[in-house]
């Protein structure tokens, strides 16, 4: 597929991969993305093994090309903006797994900005998912404030932490189970089911795309080394089955001795303490840090002193953007019954209109009420934000991004919309 922006090519195609390399259009469409995001040039080898994994996952490449290369320009081939896109599946309440449109590897050339091109390619495929059927479009962005105006809202969240873990280290009620070294490379393999187990009941996960498992595993790092200092656990229930492990790295830095963790991924609560209390039995180790932590965390509640656990940042993890309101708020789970009616603008129209919400015995019926006066008002990216529970519309209300018709209508939407669990994530796209 193929369309005109000013001056631009912008062809959409799936990423190919055969034993003799990936095809000149993919191999110079991944060292384009790789040069966008600043990595290092990629050798053949791993374009190629880079390309295997994006054709798993079955993505859809853009590429934005000008017409006219000038010498001595990058070759041809390699696109001045990249994008791409698949399906998967997130969980939005109680182990519902919605098929969704994730978008990845957003770059354009710093010499060929202002064109347009992430306008167009980001149109283009929010497009051919709402004729596909998709309900939901979901990103992680590396910049806050370019999704927005593409109808994406900040929708999980996630805290940096540091534990310390030295001799003050002390859980109150001890976790049943047991931990187990294994060789970090094991969990390319045993990785995905256990991942599989934690998406199935945990509100607000997205399912993984294949190349994180190299990465977790220590197979590859961004430049495609071998990353040998990446170590794993994994936790046992006490059946003897596996429901969590962890992959970690260490650091020294003078008197300094931490860990990383790279990854954490536990089926239940009682997986995740014993996992931490595993890390805390890690010898020559006094803090452990974690870039993707819960925001109520409830290792913090289960230490005799929760104040081992410093928050050291707060992240927006996944932007959600609805594309299909109707079919979207059905598929979610509900606690409270009741009824609203939610005006919508969109500036691109897929979730415009205003739209009834009647809630009965757990479960939406939504339909559109164009003629009707809204009890609320907001923006896409808004709906997005507050789909999965997560943003609190009263607090939106208070910041302005929530227009409120009718006295208390953001109270009974915080209600209505209130998530059967924590809303957390895990995967990064």
């Amino acid at each position: 597929m193929s369309t005109l922006n000013d001056d631009y090519d912008i062809r959409t195609f799936p990423a190919t991969s055969t034993a003799n390399g990936a095809s000149g259009e993919t191999a110079g469409w991944v060292q384009a993305e790789t040069q966008g995001f600043h990595g290092a040039r990629l050798t053949d080898d791993f374009a190629n093994r880079m390309a295997t994994r994006l054709a798993t996952d079955d993505q859809l490449l853009t590429g934005a090309y000008p017409p006219v290369r000038r010498e001595p320009s990058l070759p041809a081939e390699y696109p001045v903006a990249t994008f791409a896109s698949f399906e998967k599946t997130i969980n939005v309440g109680a182990g519902r797994l919605v098929p969704s449109h994730l978008i990845s590897s957003v770059t354009v050339r710093p010499t060929h900005r202002r064109k347009g091109l992430l306008r167009t390619m980001m149109t283009d495929s929010l497009t051919r998912a709402h004729q596909a059927g998709l309900p939901i479009a979901a990103l992680t962005a590396s910049e806050a404030t370019i999704y927005r105006r593409f109808g994406f809202g900040p929708a999980t969240w996630a805290h940096g932490i540091t534990v310390a873990t030295d001799a003050r280290f002390r859980l109150l009620t001890t976790p049943t189970g047991s931990a187990e070294w294994i060789d970090a490379r094991e969990l390319v393999t045993l990785g995905p089911a256990i991942f599989a187990a934690f998406h199935a009941r945990q509100t607000g996960s997205v399912e993984r795309h294949v190349g994180i498992w190299e990465r977790i595993s220590g197979l590859t790092d961004y430049t495609g080394a071998e990353d040998p200092a990446i170590r794993a656990a994994v936790h046992f229930d006490t059946a003897g089955d596996i429901d969590g492990f962890v992959s970690y790295k260490t650091n020294w830095e003078g008197q300094n001795r931490s860990i990383e963790v790279v990854d954490l991924v536990a089926v239940d609560d009682n997986a995740y303490l014993g996992l931490w209390q595993y890390l805390a039995s890690i010898d020559l180790i006094d803090t452990v840090s974690w870039r993707a932590g819960r925001i109520d965390n409830p290792l913090a509640w289960a230490l005799a002193d929760p104040r081992l656990v410093t928050v050291t940042g707060a992240e927006d993890w996944v932007w959600l953007r609805i594309l299909d309101p109707i079919a979207a708020l059905q598929a979610r789970p509900y606690l409270s019954d009741g009824e609203i009616v939610l005006r919508v603008i969109d500036e691109l129209g897929f979730a415009a209109g205003t739209f009834r919400i009647s809630i009965a015995d757990a479960a939406a019926h939504v339909e559109r009420a164009d003629g009707a006066n809204p009890d609320l008002e907001c923006d896409a990216w808004v709906l997005g934000s507050l789909y999965l529970g997560g943003a609190d519309p009263v607090v939106l209300r208070a910041a302005g991004q929530l227009v409120e018709h009718r006295p208390g209508a953001a109270g009974r939407l915080r209600t209505l919309l209130a998530s059967d669990g924590p809303v957390y994530g895990i995967t990064h796209f």
